[in-house]
């Protein structure tokens, strides 16, 4: 009982519904079915059929959740709005039957997204994103050292681990995905330390078998902002005053020195100053971007096998690019600049209320959605995770909106003093004062015991 009430406390759904909401988790991963039945990347008719039976348990969980989905009617605006102008762009598409499929794709991860926000208040996303984390990262372990032509790469990154994925940095972003969740749980002051431990070690250590600079980058940024909330939330004011200073001092040496010597950083993080290429991807996609500013070419059908635009882009770029590697510059070509600013809207208001709130439920997540908030903008400036169609880093970014827009509910929201016990010098109340006083007995006033 007493371990069913602390649950509550905490947020956590029934052990049902966390499982069925993990499920959900690892299959919108593309771990282990993807690699195994369509080992190419190609679209996989057999993949298909995986999806309606998880809308089926989507749509289960949502009214199972229905209160709560109400209370998040500012992250269903933003949903609608998305999911609104995707459905229109089928109207200028280039594949109009892709886009109108793939909206549908996207329709459904958002509603799961929302449901996520909405149900996991508190640590429990963090604590149920670390359990599964934790399951693929053993997953991945036994795929690299057991069936290593599956979870080693054997081509251009050949002897670098992709365990249950495609390729590397898949598993490196699932992985930080990870590794953030299991640094909340422990800054959110979790008892139960072994598996955030061993989650946090595990993460890292498939991490660094991906030798993604990426991902390495993203793990140091979000590990290390949950750490220096928890450390700003310990040491008092003063404390936040020197680091919010020496913070704001980083950033401007940091921007400083990116600007005078780019190439050099680059190089020794052992990258080329083109970025593997990407400047020159980037540089024809705006010249596809500037011939439909407005409208792009349709959502999710630029980069279709058979595209003209994403053909130029190929011959101007002499290899066979697969998507932007940055989130924005592909949101522009698939919705064009309203989507982008869109978007950019719907973070913006869902950073905002997370830096508001942050000093009354920062610590309840162990800072889980801000600093997830911030991996993922540094993340789509090198990956193509803006508004994809099942895909968790992005319905994670719209659970983060449903999260800190919502109304917390009246037991969550009532002031530390109204639950606190009453004083012992508290007297009777008016209706036993009343009662006395009927009687002719008042002569004093009697404490409560």
């Amino acid at each position: 009982m007493a371990a069913f009430r602390s649950s509550a406390l905490d947020g956590d759904p029934l052990w049902w519904e966390q499982l069925a909401a993990g499920f959900v988790v690892v299959m919108l991963t593309g771990a282990v079915l993807g690699p195994i039945f369509a080992p190419d990347q190609g679209e996989a008719p057999i993949l298909r059929l995986v999806w309606p039976p998880i809308y089926l348990i989507t749509l289960a969980l949502v009214l199972v959740r229905f209160r709560d989905m109400c209370r998040a009617w500012p992250a269903w605006i933003a949903v609608l709005l998305l999911v609104g102008l995707a459905f229109s762009s089928k109207y200028w598409s280039i594949f109009a039957e892709v886009t109108q499929r793939r909206t549908i794709a996207m329709a459904m991860t958002s509603v799961f997204a929302v449901y996520l926000g909405a149900a996991f208040r508190g640590i429990a996303l963090p604590r149920l994103l670390m359990h599964a984390g934790l399951l693929m990262g053993i997953g991945s372990l036994v795929m690299i050292f057991a069936m290593p032509s599956i979870g080693v790469h054997s081509d251009v990154n050949a002897g670098l681990w992709r365990g249950l994925w495609y390729e590397k940095n898949q598993m490196g972003l699932v992985m930080v995905i990870a590794a953030v969740s299991a640094a909340a749980s422990l800054a959110a002051g979790d008892p139960r330390r072994l598996i955030p431990f061993a989650t946090l070690g595990l993460s890292t250590l498939l991490i660094l078998g991906t030798q993604s600079k990426t991902s390495l980058l993203c793990l140091v940024l979000g590990v290390g902002l949950v750490g220096g909330l928890w450390v700003l939330k310990r040491g008092g004011p003063a404390l936040t005053v020197v680091a919010v200073w020496l913070g704001v001092v980083a950033v401007a040496f940091g921007a400083w020195l990116w600007s005078t010597e780019s190439g050099e950083i680059l190089e020794a993080l052992g990258k080329d100053p083109s970025l593997t290429g990407r400047t020159d991807i980037w540089a024809s996609l705006m010249r596809r971007v500037a011939e439909r500013p407005l409208t792009g070419y349709g959502y999710a059908a630029f980069w279709g096998p058979h595209s003209e635009p994403a053909a130029f882009v190929r011959q101007e770029t002499q290899w066979i690019v697969p998507s932007a590697h940055n989130g924005w510059i592909d949101l522009l070509v698939q919705v064009g600049w309203p989507g982008a600013f869109l978007v950019g809207a719907i973070l913006a208001i869902a950073a905002l209320c997370l830096i508001v709130r942050l000093p009354h439920q920062g610590a309840r997540e162990g800072w889980w959605s801000l600093s997830y908030l911030t991996v993922f903008i540094l993340l789509s400036l090198s990956e193509s995770v803006i508004l994809t169609h099942q895909h968790l880093p992005w319905a994670l970014v719209l659970a983060i909106v449903a999260r800190a827009t919502m109304r917390e509910p009246t037991a969550a929201r009532a002031p530390a003093a109204a639950l606190a016990p009453r004083p012992r010098a508290a007297y009777v109340t008016g209706s036993r004062i009343a009662a006395q006083s009927r009687h002719g007995s008042l002569r004093r006033s009697f404490p409560v015991r």
